[in-house]
Protein backbone atom coordinates (compact mmCIF):
# COMPACT_ATOMS: atom_id res chain seq x y z
CA UNK A 1 0.00 0.00 0.00
CA UNK A 2 1.27 3.59 -0.56
CA UNK A 3 1.71 5.36 2.14
CA UNK A 4 1.20 8.45 0.85
CA UNK A 5 -2.68 7.70 -0.33
CA UNK A 6 -4.52 10.66 1.13
CA UNK A 7 -7.89 8.23 1.09
CA UNK A 8 -6.64 5.83 3.53
CA UNK A 9 -7.18 6.50 7.19
CA UNK A 10 -3.98 6.78 9.30
CA UNK A 11 -2.85 4.09 11.14
CA UNK A 12 -4.46 5.29 14.15
CA UNK A 13 -7.55 4.74 12.60
CA UNK A 14 -7.19 0.71 12.35
CA UNK A 15 -10.81 -0.49 13.15
CA UNK A 16 -11.76 -4.07 12.96
CA UNK A 17 -15.21 -5.13 12.51
CA UNK A 18 -16.79 -4.29 15.53
CA UNK A 19 -16.27 -0.73 17.97
CA UNK A 20 -15.55 0.18 21.29
CA UNK A 21 -17.19 2.38 22.12
CA UNK A 22 -17.55 1.69 25.93
CA UNK A 23 -20.94 3.30 26.85
CA UNK A 24 -22.11 0.79 29.18
CA UNK A 25 -24.90 -1.14 29.42
CA UNK A 26 -28.27 0.79 28.06
CA UNK A 27 -31.04 1.37 30.49
CA UNK A 28 -33.17 -2.19 28.77
CA UNK A 29 -30.39 -4.55 29.35
CA UNK A 30 -29.80 -3.12 33.26
CA UNK A 31 -33.54 -3.79 33.72
CA UNK A 32 -33.68 -7.04 32.02
CA UNK A 33 -30.44 -8.25 34.11
CA UNK A 34 -32.40 -7.22 37.40
CA UNK A 35 -35.14 -8.49 35.91
CA UNK A 36 -34.45 -11.66 35.12
CA UNK A 37 -31.33 -11.81 37.53
CA UNK A 38 -32.84 -15.56 38.97
CA UNK A 39 -32.86 -16.80 35.85
CA UNK A 40 -29.50 -15.99 34.51
CA UNK A 41 -28.18 -17.55 37.75
CA UNK A 42 -30.35 -20.61 37.15
CA UNK A 43 -28.97 -21.09 33.98
CA UNK A 44 -25.62 -20.44 34.93
CA UNK A 45 -25.53 -23.73 37.63
CA UNK A 46 -26.89 -25.61 34.85
CA UNK A 47 -24.42 -25.38 32.68
CA UNK A 48 -21.59 -25.03 35.47
CA UNK A 49 -23.23 -27.27 38.22
CA UNK A 50 -20.72 -27.18 41.15
CA UNK A 51 -17.45 -26.84 38.79
CA UNK A 52 -17.52 -23.01 38.40
CA UNK A 53 -15.74 -22.33 42.63
CA UNK A 54 -13.48 -24.71 43.86
CA UNK A 55 -14.96 -26.21 46.96
CA UNK A 56 -13.61 -23.15 49.89
CA UNK A 57 -11.02 -25.23 52.19
CA UNK A 58 -9.69 -21.93 53.29
CA UNK A 59 -12.48 -21.43 55.13
CA UNK A 60 -10.91 -23.04 58.67
CA UNK A 61 -7.38 -21.70 58.15
CA UNK A 62 -8.68 -17.99 57.91
CA UNK A 63 -11.44 -17.81 60.09
CA UNK A 64 -11.38 -21.19 62.42
CA UNK A 65 -11.40 -19.05 65.57
CA UNK A 66 -14.90 -17.88 64.73
CA UNK A 67 -16.20 -21.48 63.91
CA UNK A 68 -14.76 -23.47 67.07
CA UNK A 69 -15.56 -23.09 70.56
CA UNK A 70 -18.42 -22.07 72.49
CA UNK A 71 -20.56 -25.29 71.22
CA UNK A 72 -22.54 -26.27 68.45
CA UNK A 73 -22.15 -23.16 66.10
CA UNK A 74 -25.38 -22.41 63.74
CA UNK A 75 -24.11 -20.81 60.45
CA UNK A 76 -26.20 -19.35 57.76
CA UNK A 77 -24.51 -19.72 54.33
CA UNK A 78 -26.53 -16.59 52.44
CA UNK A 79 -26.26 -17.09 48.79
CA UNK A 80 -25.40 -20.34 49.21
CA UNK A 81 -24.44 -21.40 45.40
CA UNK A 82 -23.76 -25.19 44.49
CA UNK A 83 -22.38 -25.85 48.25
CA UNK A 84 -18.85 -25.13 47.67
CA UNK A 85 -19.05 -23.43 51.45
CA UNK A 86 -21.31 -25.59 52.98
CA UNK A 87 -19.44 -29.03 52.62
CA UNK A 88 -16.02 -27.91 53.61
CA UNK A 89 -17.80 -26.42 56.56
CA UNK A 90 -19.31 -29.26 58.09
CA UNK A 91 -16.34 -31.61 56.72
CA UNK A 92 -14.20 -29.48 59.81
CA UNK A 93 -17.30 -28.66 61.81
CA UNK A 94 -19.58 -31.90 62.21
CA UNK A 95 -21.58 -30.30 65.00
CA UNK A 96 -22.63 -27.55 63.05
CA UNK A 97 -26.22 -26.79 61.59
CA UNK A 98 -26.38 -24.69 58.48
CA UNK A 99 -28.74 -22.96 56.89
CA UNK A 100 -28.25 -22.40 53.18
CA UNK A 101 -30.18 -20.40 51.18
CA UNK A 102 -30.13 -19.01 47.25
CA UNK A 103 -32.63 -17.65 45.09
CA UNK A 104 -31.48 -20.49 42.59
CA UNK A 105 -34.06 -23.01 42.64
CA UNK A 106 -30.89 -25.40 40.54
CA UNK A 107 -28.29 -24.16 42.92
CA UNK A 108 -30.37 -25.68 46.17
CA UNK A 109 -30.94 -28.63 44.33
CA UNK A 110 -27.26 -29.11 43.69
CA UNK A 111 -26.53 -28.32 47.42
CA UNK A 112 -29.65 -31.43 47.85
CA UNK A 113 -28.48 -33.90 45.37
CA UNK A 114 -24.35 -33.44 47.20
CA UNK A 115 -22.86 -37.05 48.64
CA UNK A 116 -22.63 -35.21 51.65
CA UNK A 117 -25.99 -33.70 51.92
CA UNK A 118 -27.91 -34.71 55.16
CA UNK A 119 -30.77 -33.22 56.48
CA UNK A 120 -29.71 -33.57 60.08
CA UNK A 121 -26.71 -30.89 59.40
CA UNK A 122 -28.15 -28.33 56.24
CA UNK A 123 -31.55 -26.87 55.32
CA UNK A 124 -31.13 -25.52 52.30
CA UNK A 125 -34.47 -23.66 50.69
CA UNK A 126 -34.70 -21.13 48.19
CA UNK A 127 -34.78 -17.80 48.69
CA UNK A 128 -34.23 -14.26 47.53
CA UNK A 129 -32.62 -11.96 50.71
CA UNK A 130 -33.76 -8.87 48.63
CA UNK A 131 -37.71 -8.99 48.29
CA UNK A 132 -38.31 -12.16 51.37
CA UNK A 133 -38.53 -12.00 54.77
CA UNK A 134 -35.83 -14.38 56.44
CA UNK A 135 -37.45 -14.49 59.88
CA UNK A 136 -40.16 -17.11 58.20
CA UNK A 137 -37.25 -19.71 57.76
CA UNK A 138 -35.19 -18.41 60.79
CA UNK A 139 -35.28 -17.94 64.06
CA UNK A 140 -34.60 -14.08 65.15
CA UNK A 141 -31.61 -13.66 66.98
CA UNK A 142 -30.75 -17.09 66.42
CA UNK A 143 -27.35 -17.48 63.91
CA UNK A 144 -23.85 -17.63 64.58
CA UNK A 145 -21.87 -17.34 62.36
CA UNK A 146 -23.06 -15.61 58.33
CA UNK A 147 -21.26 -16.32 55.64
CA UNK A 148 -21.28 -14.41 52.41
CA UNK A 149 -18.97 -15.94 50.19
CA UNK A 150 -18.67 -13.51 46.66
CA UNK A 151 -22.40 -13.55 46.94
CA UNK A 152 -23.29 -9.64 47.78
CA UNK A 153 -21.50 -8.76 44.27
CA UNK A 154 -24.16 -10.27 42.50
CA UNK A 155 -26.67 -8.09 44.46
CA UNK A 156 -27.62 -4.71 42.94
CA UNK A 157 -25.60 -2.04 45.12
CA UNK A 158 -29.19 -0.40 45.66
CA UNK A 159 -30.95 -3.82 46.80
CA UNK A 160 -27.55 -4.21 48.97
CA UNK A 161 -29.20 -2.97 52.14
CA UNK A 162 -31.55 -5.19 51.85
CA UNK A 163 -29.91 -8.56 52.28
CA UNK A 164 -28.06 -6.75 54.85
CA UNK A 165 -31.28 -5.83 56.99
CA UNK A 166 -32.61 -9.48 56.67
CA UNK A 167 -29.10 -10.78 57.96
CA UNK A 168 -29.72 -8.86 61.26
CA UNK A 169 -32.84 -10.32 62.10
CA UNK A 170 -31.46 -13.33 62.55
CA UNK A 171 -27.37 -12.86 63.53
CA UNK A 172 -27.21 -13.21 67.11
CA UNK A 173 -25.76 -10.36 69.16
CA UNK A 174 -22.70 -11.97 69.60
CA UNK A 175 -22.94 -13.31 66.00
CA UNK A 176 -19.92 -12.65 63.38
CA UNK A 177 -20.50 -12.22 59.43
CA UNK A 178 -17.52 -13.83 57.98
CA UNK A 179 -17.40 -11.89 54.11
CA UNK A 180 -15.52 -12.19 51.19
CA UNK A 181 -15.95 -10.62 47.87
CA UNK A 182 -14.24 -8.89 44.69
CA UNK A 183 -12.38 -5.81 45.48
CA UNK A 184 -11.89 -2.70 43.22
CA UNK A 185 -8.92 -2.80 41.02
CA UNK A 186 -9.53 -6.57 40.01
CA UNK A 187 -8.18 -7.96 36.68
CA UNK A 188 -11.85 -8.64 35.50
CA UNK A 189 -12.84 -4.96 36.54
CA UNK A 190 -10.47 -4.02 34.52
CA UNK A 191 -11.36 -6.45 31.93
CA UNK A 192 -14.65 -5.29 32.00
CA UNK A 193 -13.78 -1.26 31.51
CA UNK A 194 -12.62 -1.90 28.35
CA UNK A 195 -16.10 -3.16 26.61
CA UNK A 196 -19.45 -1.95 27.23
CA UNK A 197 -20.37 -3.98 30.29
CA UNK A 198 -20.59 -1.67 32.72
CA UNK A 199 -24.18 -0.91 34.84
CA UNK A 200 -23.12 1.32 36.99
CA UNK A 201 -20.07 2.35 39.45
CA UNK A 202 -17.98 -0.54 39.98
CA UNK A 203 -20.95 -2.69 38.75
CA UNK A 204 -20.80 -5.00 35.76
CA UNK A 205 -22.32 -7.48 33.57
CA UNK A 206 -20.67 -11.00 32.78
CA UNK A 207 -21.15 -12.38 29.53
CA UNK A 208 -23.65 -14.87 30.70
CA UNK A 209 -25.95 -12.10 32.12
CA UNK A 210 -24.96 -12.71 35.92
CA UNK A 211 -23.21 -9.55 37.38
CA UNK A 212 -20.20 -9.19 39.71
CA UNK A 213 -19.76 -5.67 42.06
CA UNK A 214 -15.99 -4.40 43.18
CA UNK A 215 -16.18 -2.92 46.56
CA UNK A 216 -13.82 -0.45 47.76
CA UNK A 217 -13.07 -0.41 51.27
CA UNK A 218 -15.54 2.68 52.31
CA UNK A 219 -18.06 1.34 50.31
CA UNK A 220 -17.85 -1.77 52.23
CA UNK A 221 -17.28 -0.15 55.53
CA UNK A 222 -20.04 2.32 55.15
CA UNK A 223 -22.40 -0.08 53.81
CA UNK A 224 -22.24 -2.31 57.05
CA UNK A 225 -22.21 0.28 59.13
CA UNK A 226 -25.67 2.43 57.79
CA UNK A 227 -26.85 -1.18 58.80
CA UNK A 228 -26.35 -1.78 62.07
CA UNK A 229 -22.92 -3.95 61.83
CA UNK A 230 -19.39 -2.35 62.94
CA UNK A 231 -16.02 -3.83 61.28
CA UNK A 232 -14.01 -5.99 62.76
CA UNK A 233 -11.08 -6.97 60.69
CA UNK A 234 -10.98 -5.45 56.79
CA UNK A 235 -8.33 -6.58 54.73
CA UNK A 236 -7.28 -6.39 50.40
CA UNK A 237 -5.60 -9.17 49.44
CA UNK A 238 -3.91 -8.95 46.16
CA UNK A 239 -2.38 -11.87 44.08
CA UNK A 240 -0.46 -11.92 41.40
CA UNK A 241 -1.06 -14.72 38.88
CA UNK A 242 1.15 -15.61 36.04
CA UNK A 243 0.24 -17.49 33.19
CA UNK A 244 3.64 -18.39 31.84
CA UNK A 245 2.37 -19.90 28.67
CA UNK A 246 0.69 -16.51 27.40
CA UNK A 247 3.10 -14.58 29.28
CA UNK A 248 0.73 -12.81 31.19
CA UNK A 249 0.60 -11.44 35.36
CA UNK A 250 -2.35 -10.42 36.32
CA UNK A 251 -3.76 -8.81 39.19
CA UNK A 252 -6.22 -10.52 41.28
CA UNK A 253 -7.88 -8.50 44.19
CA UNK A 254 -10.49 -9.46 46.92
CA UNK A 255 -11.41 -7.98 50.00
CA UNK A 256 -11.76 -10.29 53.52
CA UNK A 257 -13.61 -8.72 56.12
CA UNK A 258 -15.40 -9.29 59.31
CA UNK A 259 -18.37 -7.64 60.57
CA UNK A 260 -20.46 -8.07 63.80
CA UNK A 261 -24.00 -6.32 65.30
CA UNK A 262 -23.32 -2.85 66.28
CA UNK A 263 -25.67 -3.00 69.62
CA UNK A 264 -25.32 -0.49 72.12
CA UNK A 265 -27.73 -2.64 74.93
CA UNK A 266 -24.82 -5.34 74.70
CA UNK A 267 -22.41 -3.64 76.20
CA UNK A 268 -21.57 -6.58 78.24
CA UNK A 269 -20.99 -9.05 74.59
CA UNK A 270 -19.10 -6.21 73.40
CA UNK A 271 -16.33 -6.25 76.02
CA UNK A 272 -16.06 -10.22 75.60
CA UNK A 273 -15.34 -10.07 72.08
CA UNK A 274 -12.93 -7.42 72.46
CA UNK A 275 -11.36 -9.73 75.10
CA UNK A 276 -11.12 -12.70 72.28
CA UNK A 277 -10.90 -10.27 69.45
CA UNK A 278 -8.96 -7.46 70.13
CA UNK A 279 -8.77 -6.07 66.90
CA UNK A 280 -12.48 -4.95 66.69
CA UNK A 281 -13.43 -1.80 65.36
CA UNK A 282 -10.02 -1.50 63.61
CA UNK A 283 -9.92 -1.17 60.11
CA UNK A 284 -6.95 -3.10 58.89
CA UNK A 285 -6.30 -1.54 55.43
CA UNK A 286 -3.41 -3.83 54.56
CA UNK A 287 -2.26 -5.24 50.95
CA UNK A 288 -1.48 -9.24 51.51
CA UNK A 289 0.60 -9.52 48.06
CA UNK A 290 1.20 -13.39 47.33
CA UNK A 291 2.65 -14.97 43.99
CA UNK A 292 1.00 -17.32 42.73
CA UNK A 293 2.51 -19.12 39.39
CA UNK A 294 0.44 -21.24 36.55
CA UNK A 295 -2.37 -21.32 39.43
CA UNK A 296 -0.74 -23.76 41.63
CA UNK A 297 -1.96 -25.10 44.98
CA UNK A 298 -3.31 -22.54 46.20
CA UNK A 299 -6.76 -22.19 47.77
CA UNK A 300 -7.37 -18.30 48.70
CA UNK A 301 -8.93 -17.25 45.78
CA UNK A 302 -11.45 -19.16 43.19
CA UNK A 303 -9.26 -19.84 40.01
CA UNK A 304 -11.31 -22.45 38.36
CA UNK A 305 -12.58 -22.31 34.70
CA UNK A 306 -15.49 -20.10 35.17
CA UNK A 307 -13.38 -17.16 35.48
CA UNK A 308 -11.09 -18.35 32.66
CA UNK A 309 -11.99 -15.82 30.42
CA UNK A 310 -11.73 -12.77 33.34
CA UNK A 311 -8.42 -13.97 34.06
CA UNK A 312 -6.57 -15.13 31.33
CA UNK A 313 -8.95 -13.37 27.99
CA UNK A 314 -10.10 -16.85 26.97
CA UNK A 315 -14.02 -18.42 26.81
CA UNK A 316 -13.33 -21.67 28.44
CA UNK A 317 -15.23 -24.24 26.01
CA UNK A 318 -18.33 -24.55 28.03
CA UNK A 319 -19.53 -21.30 26.72
CA UNK A 320 -19.54 -22.26 23.09
CA UNK A 321 -22.52 -24.28 21.21
CA UNK A 322 -21.91 -26.55 18.18
CA UNK A 323 -24.66 -25.90 15.50
CA UNK A 324 -25.09 -28.18 12.57
CA UNK A 325 -25.73 -26.17 9.38
CA UNK A 326 -27.21 -27.93 6.49
CA UNK A 327 -27.41 -25.47 3.03
CA UNK A 328 -27.52 -26.83 -0.51
CA UNK A 329 -27.06 -30.28 0.47
CA UNK A 330 -23.49 -28.96 2.04
CA UNK A 331 -23.37 -29.92 6.15
CA UNK A 332 -21.09 -28.04 8.77
CA UNK A 333 -20.47 -28.68 11.96
CA UNK A 334 -20.06 -24.92 13.56
CA UNK A 335 -18.65 -24.05 16.69
CA UNK A 336 -19.94 -20.76 18.03
CA UNK A 337 -20.56 -18.78 21.05
CA UNK A 338 -23.51 -19.80 22.60
CA UNK A 339 -26.44 -17.45 22.10
CA UNK A 340 -26.81 -16.44 25.87
CA UNK A 341 -23.02 -14.79 26.32
CA UNK A 342 -24.03 -13.31 22.41
CA UNK A 343 -25.31 -10.19 23.96
CA UNK A 344 -22.41 -8.67 25.57
CA UNK A 345 -19.61 -10.28 23.72
CA UNK A 346 -17.88 -7.49 21.70
CA UNK A 347 -17.03 -9.69 19.09
CA UNK A 348 -19.18 -10.02 17.01
CA UNK A 349 -17.33 -12.83 15.01
CA UNK A 350 -18.28 -15.40 17.34
CA UNK A 351 -21.90 -15.59 16.12
CA UNK A 352 -23.16 -16.72 12.72
CA UNK A 353 -25.13 -13.99 10.34
CA UNK A 354 -27.96 -14.54 8.34
CA UNK A 355 -26.49 -13.19 5.24
CA UNK A 356 -23.22 -15.21 5.25
CA UNK A 357 -26.11 -18.19 5.34
CA UNK A 358 -27.32 -16.82 1.65
CA UNK A 359 -24.21 -15.89 0.83
CA UNK A 360 -22.68 -19.81 1.24
CA UNK A 361 -26.15 -20.81 -0.21
CA UNK A 362 -25.35 -18.46 -3.64
CA UNK A 363 -21.61 -20.08 -3.80
CA UNK A 364 -22.85 -23.55 -3.46
CA UNK A 365 -25.44 -23.14 -6.23
CA UNK A 366 -22.87 -21.28 -8.37
CA UNK A 367 -19.62 -22.27 -8.17
CA UNK A 368 -18.65 -20.74 -11.43
CA UNK A 369 -18.86 -17.00 -9.48
CA UNK A 370 -15.43 -18.44 -7.47
CA UNK A 371 -14.11 -21.35 -9.42
CA UNK A 372 -10.89 -20.98 -10.24
CA UNK A 373 -9.63 -17.52 -9.31
CA UNK A 374 -8.09 -16.35 -5.67
CA UNK A 375 -10.92 -15.45 -3.37
CA UNK A 376 -10.50 -13.25 -0.11
CA UNK A 377 -13.03 -13.12 2.48
CA UNK A 378 -13.44 -9.97 4.78
CA UNK A 379 -14.92 -10.40 8.59
CA UNK A 380 -15.20 -13.91 8.16
CA UNK A 381 -15.87 -14.80 11.86
CA UNK A 382 -15.59 -18.17 13.20
CA UNK A 383 -17.76 -19.90 11.01
CA UNK A 384 -15.84 -19.42 7.84
CA UNK A 385 -19.15 -21.13 5.75
CA UNK A 386 -18.49 -19.25 2.27
CA UNK A 387 -14.95 -19.63 2.45
CA UNK A 388 -15.02 -23.28 3.19
CA UNK A 389 -17.53 -23.61 -0.23
CA UNK A 390 -15.14 -21.44 -2.04
CA UNK A 391 -12.35 -23.80 -1.49
CA UNK A 392 -13.98 -26.62 -3.21
CA UNK A 393 -14.03 -24.47 -6.17
CA UNK A 394 -11.46 -21.75 -6.13
CA UNK A 395 -7.32 -21.95 -6.77
CA UNK A 396 -6.99 -20.20 -3.29
CA UNK A 397 -8.71 -19.07 -0.60
CA UNK A 398 -7.89 -16.64 2.20
CA UNK A 399 -10.24 -15.93 5.06
CA UNK A 400 -9.40 -12.86 7.24
CA UNK A 401 -11.06 -11.26 10.13
CA UNK A 402 -9.77 -8.69 13.00
CA UNK A 403 -10.35 -10.72 16.03
CA UNK A 404 -7.83 -13.37 17.11
CA UNK A 405 -10.82 -15.10 19.43
CA UNK A 406 -12.40 -15.45 16.29
CA UNK A 407 -9.65 -17.33 14.24
CA UNK A 408 -8.43 -19.29 16.42
CA UNK A 409 -12.09 -20.75 16.44
CA UNK A 410 -12.21 -20.16 12.70
CA UNK A 411 -9.16 -22.90 12.46
CA UNK A 412 -10.61 -25.28 14.39
CA UNK A 413 -13.82 -25.23 12.57
CA UNK A 414 -12.37 -25.29 9.17
CA UNK A 415 -10.09 -28.19 10.33
CA UNK A 416 -13.10 -30.02 11.54
CA UNK A 417 -14.99 -29.44 8.40
CA UNK A 418 -12.68 -29.73 5.90
CA UNK A 419 -11.46 -31.93 3.63
CA UNK A 420 -7.50 -32.56 4.23
CA UNK A 421 -6.98 -32.34 0.19
CA UNK A 422 -8.50 -29.03 -0.04
CA UNK A 423 -6.52 -27.32 3.19
CA UNK A 424 -3.65 -26.54 1.27
CA UNK A 425 -5.53 -23.87 -0.48
CA UNK A 426 -7.87 -22.36 2.33
CA UNK A 427 -5.79 -20.06 4.51
CA UNK A 428 -6.99 -18.06 7.54
CA UNK A 429 -5.45 -14.74 8.32
CA UNK A 430 -5.59 -11.73 10.91
CA UNK A 431 -6.63 -8.61 8.33
CA UNK A 432 -7.34 -5.50 10.15
CA UNK A 433 -8.87 -2.78 7.82
CA UNK A 434 -5.78 -0.26 7.24
CA UNK A 435 -3.65 -2.12 8.81
CA UNK A 436 -0.17 -1.89 6.17
CA UNK A 437 1.21 -4.68 7.68
CA UNK A 438 -1.38 -6.99 7.96
CA UNK A 439 -2.06 -6.21 4.30
CA UNK A 440 1.38 -6.65 3.46
CA UNK A 441 1.01 -10.19 4.86
CA UNK A 442 -1.97 -10.75 2.72
CA UNK A 443 -0.30 -9.61 -0.25
CA UNK A 444 2.42 -12.25 -0.24
CA UNK A 445 -0.40 -15.24 -0.32
CA UNK A 446 -1.59 -13.51 -3.95
CA UNK A 447 1.17 -11.12 -5.15
CA UNK A 448 -1.43 -10.35 -8.23
CA UNK A 449 -4.76 -9.88 -6.03
CA UNK A 450 -7.33 -11.60 -5.76
CA UNK A 451 -10.42 -11.79 -8.37
CA UNK A 452 -13.41 -11.90 -5.71
CA UNK A 453 -13.47 -10.38 -2.35
CA UNK A 454 -16.34 -11.26 -0.50
CA UNK A 455 -17.88 -9.65 3.13
CA UNK A 456 -20.74 -10.40 5.18
CA UNK A 457 -22.38 -8.52 7.52
CA UNK A 458 -19.49 -6.29 7.60
CA UNK A 459 -20.59 -2.69 6.78
CA UNK A 460 -22.81 -1.94 9.52
CA UNK A 461 -20.63 0.00 11.42
CA UNK A 462 -20.08 3.12 9.21
CA UNK A 463 -16.00 4.11 11.03
CA UNK A 464 -15.24 0.78 9.22
CA UNK A 465 -16.88 1.15 5.24
CA UNK A 466 -13.53 3.67 4.37
CA UNK A 467 -11.20 1.15 5.50
CA UNK A 468 -13.18 -1.82 3.97
CA UNK A 469 -12.92 -0.36 0.57
CA UNK A 470 -9.51 0.64 1.13
CA UNK A 471 -8.36 -2.44 2.40
CA UNK A 472 -10.18 -4.11 -0.86
CA UNK A 473 -8.86 -0.96 -3.11
CA UNK A 474 -5.34 -2.46 -1.95
CA UNK A 475 -5.67 -5.91 -2.48
CA UNK A 476 -8.05 -6.74 -5.21
CA UNK A 477 -6.57 -7.75 -8.39
CA UNK A 478 -6.02 -5.45 -11.23
CA UNK A 479 -6.74 -8.05 -14.17
CA UNK A 480 -8.65 -10.96 -14.76
CA UNK A 481 -7.06 -14.34 -14.11
CA UNK A 482 -7.38 -15.27 -17.75
CA UNK A 483 -8.71 -14.18 -20.78
CA UNK A 484 -12.23 -16.15 -20.12
CA UNK A 485 -13.28 -14.65 -16.32
CA UNK A 486 -14.69 -11.88 -15.25
CA UNK A 487 -13.56 -8.58 -13.90
CA UNK A 488 -12.11 -8.73 -10.79
CA UNK A 489 -15.14 -8.09 -7.93
CA UNK A 490 -16.24 -6.55 -4.77
CA UNK A 491 -18.90 -9.05 -3.24
CA UNK A 492 -21.02 -7.32 0.12
CA UNK A 493 -23.91 -8.95 1.78
CA UNK A 494 -25.55 -7.61 4.87
CA UNK A 495 -29.06 -7.25 6.24
CA UNK A 496 -30.36 -3.98 4.36
CA UNK A 497 -31.82 -2.43 8.06
CA UNK A 498 -27.85 -1.98 9.26
CA UNK A 499 -26.67 -0.49 6.01
CA UNK A 500 -26.38 3.41 5.53
CA UNK A 501 -26.20 2.91 1.50
CA UNK A 502 -25.91 6.22 0.38
CA UNK A 503 -22.31 6.57 2.87
CA UNK A 504 -21.60 2.91 1.60
CA UNK A 505 -21.94 4.40 -2.25
CA UNK A 506 -19.91 6.98 -1.86
CA UNK A 507 -17.67 5.01 -0.33
CA UNK A 508 -16.94 2.79 -2.98
CA UNK A 509 -16.53 5.83 -5.14
CA UNK A 510 -14.18 7.44 -3.03
CA UNK A 511 -12.06 4.03 -3.58
CA UNK A 512 -12.48 3.40 -7.45
CA UNK A 513 -15.23 1.08 -6.99
CA UNK A 514 -18.63 1.08 -9.33
CA UNK A 515 -22.01 -0.52 -8.29
CA UNK A 516 -22.82 -2.73 -11.28
CA UNK A 517 -25.62 -5.03 -9.35
CA UNK A 518 -27.56 -5.21 -6.65
CA UNK A 519 -30.38 -7.73 -5.21
CA UNK A 520 -33.26 -7.03 -4.94
CA UNK A 521 -33.02 -4.99 -7.79
CA UNK A 522 -35.58 -1.47 -6.95
CA UNK A 523 -35.98 -1.20 -10.51
CA UNK A 524 -36.70 -4.68 -12.34
CA UNK A 525 -37.78 -7.88 -11.40
CA UNK A 526 -36.63 -9.62 -13.80
CA UNK A 527 -33.99 -11.77 -12.87
CA UNK A 528 -32.50 -12.46 -16.35
CA UNK A 529 -31.67 -8.47 -17.10
CA UNK A 530 -29.17 -8.88 -13.69
CA UNK A 531 -25.81 -9.95 -12.70
CA UNK A 532 -26.73 -11.26 -9.53
CA UNK A 533 -30.28 -12.20 -10.90
CA UNK A 534 -28.79 -14.78 -12.69
CA UNK A 535 -27.25 -16.32 -9.07
CA UNK A 536 -30.81 -17.42 -8.59
CA UNK A 537 -31.87 -18.77 -11.88
CA UNK A 538 -31.51 -22.44 -13.11
CA UNK A 539 -31.85 -23.82 -9.05
CA UNK A 540 -33.37 -23.99 -6.40
CA UNK A 541 -32.15 -21.02 -4.74
CA UNK A 542 -35.45 -19.16 -6.82
CA UNK A 543 -37.40 -21.39 -4.96
CA UNK A 544 -36.50 -20.70 -1.71
CA UNK A 545 -35.82 -16.94 -1.89
CA UNK A 546 -34.54 -14.75 1.49
CA UNK A 547 -36.51 -12.21 3.08
CA UNK A 548 -35.74 -8.87 1.10
CA UNK A 549 -34.32 -7.75 4.56
CA UNK A 550 -30.74 -9.15 2.52
CA UNK A 551 -29.11 -7.64 0.13
CA UNK A 552 -26.39 -8.02 -1.85
CA UNK A 553 -24.06 -5.40 -3.75
CA UNK A 554 -21.57 -6.39 -6.88
CA UNK A 555 -18.59 -3.86 -7.25
CA UNK A 556 -16.06 -3.65 -9.63
CA UNK A 557 -13.16 -1.39 -10.15
CA UNK A 558 -13.60 1.77 -12.58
Amino acid sequence: MASGDPKLPPQSQRLQIYPNLNSGVSSFWREKYEREAKRYWDVFYKRHKDRFFKDRHYLDKEWGDYFSGGGRKVILEAGCGAGNTIFPVIASYPDAFVYACDFSPRAIELVKTHEDFKESHVSAFVFDLTADDLCKEILPSSIDIVTMIFMLSAVSPEKMPLVLQNVRKVIKPNGYVLFRDYATGDLAQERFSNKDQKISDNFYVRGDGTRAYYFSNEFLTNLFKENGFDVHKLDVYCKQVENRSRELVMNRRWVQAVFSLSDSSNSSSSKENETNHPDRDNVHKKIKQNNLIGGSNDSAIDLSEGVAMDMFGVLPSSEYEVIEINLRGWTFKISLLSKEYQHTCKSTGLMLWESARLMASVLAENPNIVGGKRVLELGCGSGGICSMIAARYADLVVATDGDSFALDLLAKNVASNVESSLLTKLTTKKLEWGNEDHMESIKELSNRGFDIIMGTDVTYIPEAILPLFGTAKELIASNASNENDNVPALILCHIFRRVDEPTLLSAAAQFGFRLVDKWPSETSTNFSQSIIGNWFMDNSLKDDLPSTALNILLFCKE
